[in-house]
């Protein structure tokens, strides 16, 4: 018996490996348009990052602190921690690894807030996209490298790629649970107001969403700086490239170094985008 069950597998990998070869085929075109695209958005990001001088960077990340936080202790926290990164000679590949998960936060949070807003309306689409959004989250996130490297080759690219498939749910889940959760009173309240359902998605669902749109985007960034070192393996540059070179060479000191500015860039994100409900 336990033979035959083994000898008759169902075959999930063959049929895997059809879907990305027919996808690499047909989807070329496609694949090639996106690929420019997010380049070119990384880039972007990238120049900004690094051509300013390096205190000009810093002042603005304390100044967008500041205008969210309106308080001087992150403002504190975010600039010391930028001077340690300085201290410790890793500013570029700190703002590699920031334009990394900038560009991840642009394309979660464009792609997942709308995804979780839909969801939140229509009940029946949340319940269907549920197993989807699990699977993203759980399926182990070096299967994701497999695909990107084959449609989208070597680099930042593909990075960036399984960066979002693996950070999606986030938003999507928050965004869905924020705006389901509106008081019923507040709804009715607007339509008895006349207002179209338009007007109450924007001046009802989303102000009182926001907390939960912000962890959203919170979660994001953290899930998004995870990936750095898996990212790495696919030739994304940043932070996780002497994390891996650590590995590699058994450099215990290149790895602390590595590992504790990975650590402090995670914690002055996580400063700057706290937001509580009032």
């Amino acid at each position: 018996m336990l033979d035959w069950l083994t000898e008759n597998k169902i075959p999930v990998g063959d049929a895997a490996e059809v879907a990305f070869d027919w996808l690499e085929r047909t989807g070329a075109v496609f694949f090639d348009a996106m690929s420019d695209g997010l380049e070119a958005l990384i880039d972007g990001i990238l120049w900004l990052m690094q051509t300013p001088h390096p205190f000009l960077v810093i002042a603005g990340f304390v100044a967008l602190t500041w205008a969210l936080q309106r308080s001087w202790k992150p403002c504190l926290l975010v600039a010391l921690g930028f001077l340690f990164i300085l201290n410790q000679d890793y500013w570029e590949e700190t703002t590699e690894s920031l334009t990394l998960v900038l560009s991840a936060c642009v394309v979660c949070m464009a792609v997942g807030v709308p995804i979780g807003i839909a969801a939140a309306h229509r009940p029946r689409l949340y319940r269907a996209m549920r197993p989807v959004l699990d699977l993203m989250q759980t399926l182990p996130t070096f299967v994701y490298l497999i695909p990107a490297i084959v449609f989208f080759g070597i680099g930042m690219v593909p990075g960036l790629i399984a960066t979002v498939i693996f950070v999606l749910p986030a938003p999507i889940r928050l965004t869905h649970l924020g705006v389901s959760s509106t008081p019923l009173h507040l709804l009715e309240a607007a339509r008895a107001f006349g207002a179209t359902p338009g007007q109450t998605l924007w001046k009802v669902e989303l102000p009182y969403a926001f907390p939960q749109i912000m962890t959203g985007l919170n979660q994001t960034i953290m899930l998004s700086l995870s990936m750095v070192v898996i990212a790495a393996l696919v030739g994304a540059d940043g932070l996780g490239v002497p994390v891996v070179r650590a590995l590699n060479q058994v450099n215990t000191s290149l790895g602390f170094e590595s590992g504790i500015v990975i650590v402090v860039v995670a914690i002055m994100l996580d400063r700057m985008l706290r937001v509580e409900r009032s």
